[in-house]
């Protein structure tokens, strides 16, 4: 009986990885979908080509406009809003028609993303790969990609009102941080059905690598905030800001009220964006040192080191970024680098584990 049961366990252990192999490298693939994605919309906003499209269609929108006369009515459409009147007035045809291909572009990837997911999910769960636990997983990372396209949609309609020339920064940031969430989640997922043996770690590793997730992800939603108000075309030199190292009350609050100045103050912005790079920069440090002194030559110490090797090679991105008056290039590096960092530590964390207790002593 018990050998039977033995044999039984062996084959679900063999069984186990081959059914998951193919859903696990699904999820990896729609983890690089997302961070184009997410490339593709850092490109639009640099290029001020999110509001080109006024209108929301999501089945007919697919198509490029086919004529002349199509164009043109996009365009006319464009030239009603107040970023045409304030800032691209004069544009001619040809100049609508690049910033519209960006944006085009950017839904389309989001269309082919939704397909990319239900399809395979759809023939996943048919086939008993995707159940249980897993599948309703997988499924609310679905409802938090449309709840993404909704929040783009408001995003977009909030550069459309009067006197708006670009998209609020605060609903910038939030269409950031849910791409970022369906990101690591995927990335979570994905790591938990590979096979590997989690690492056993004390607890204040597992709490560090945790809150490295964390402050890689406030430090994201600063970086949002920076890239909405266009404050990286300012205070373009470091390590001196304003000509010191910490500006005066006046250059960094010169809104009232006070608590506007985190969302509205340009020096301030990128101020707060500077404090978290130097706070992600000593957290990584701390726990990559604490990692190789409590684990050396684990598999978890060689990742927390390359963690607080990649969290310096971000900051000299930012920081060259910051000195070029952010280029295109680079600014983009540095956004896809931040959201590889996230996707590491994310990785990182779901490798850990509590170390097991020891078992009681038997009783006489």
């Amino acid at each position: 009986m018990n050998s039977a049961v033995s044999v039984a366990v062996s084959q679900d252990d063999r069984e186990e990885p081959r059914r998951t192999a193919p859903v696990r490298a699904w999820l990896w693939l729609l983890a690089g979908l997302v961070l184009t994605m997410i490339l593709v919309g850092g490109a639009t906003r640099l290029t001020d080509s999110g509001l080109s499209i006024t209108e929301w269609k999501p089945v007919t929108g697919a198509l490029l406009p086919m004529s002349e006369e199509a164009w043109q009515r996009e365009f006319d459409l464009y030239r009603q809003i107040p970023q045409y009147e304030l800032v691209n007035k004069g544009m001619t045809l040809d100049e609508f028609k690049s910033i519209y291909l960006w944006e085009w572009g950017h839904r389309q990837l989001g269309r082919f993303i939704g397909l990319a997911f239900f399809l395979p999910l759809i023939y996943f769960a048919w086939r008993g790969q995707v159940r249980g636990r897993l599948f309703f997983t997988i499924v609310a990372i679905g409802a938090a990609g449309g709840l993404q396209a909704t929040v783009g949609w408001i995003m977009v309609a909030s550069g459309l009102k009067p006197g708006m020339t670009a998209v609020a920064p605060v609903k910038l940031m939030l269409h950031m941080l849910i791409a970022c969430g369906i990101f690591s989640a995927l990335v979570w997922v994905a790591t938990g059905l590979g096979r590997f043996t989690a690492e056993n770690a004390p607890a204040r590793i597992r709490a560090t690598a945790s809150l490295l997730i964390v402050v890689t992800m406030v430090q994201i939603a600063l970086g949002a905030i920076v890239a909405g108000l266009d404050a990286g075309l300012s205070y373009n030199t470091w390590p001196l800001m304003d000509g010191r190292l910490v500006p005066s009350a006046q250059t960094l609050f010169p809104i009232t009220p006070w608590a506007e100045n985190f969302v509205e103050s340009i020096a301030l912005v990128q101020f707060n964006h500077r404090l978290g790079a130097y706070v992600l920069l000593l957290l990584a440090v701390l726990h990559a040192v604490d990692a190789m002194r409590s684990m050396p030559g684990s598999a978890t110490a060689h990742r927390a080191g390359l963690l607080a090797a990649l969290v310096l090679v971000q900051a000299a991105i930012g920081i060259t970024t910051l000195l070029l008056v952010v280029p295109l290039e680079a600014a983009l590096l540095h956004q896809g680098v931040a959201v590889l960092l996230l996707g590491a530590c994310v990785h990182h964390r779901r490798r850990l584990r509590a170390p097991a207790p020891l078992a009681a002593p038997a009783r006489a």
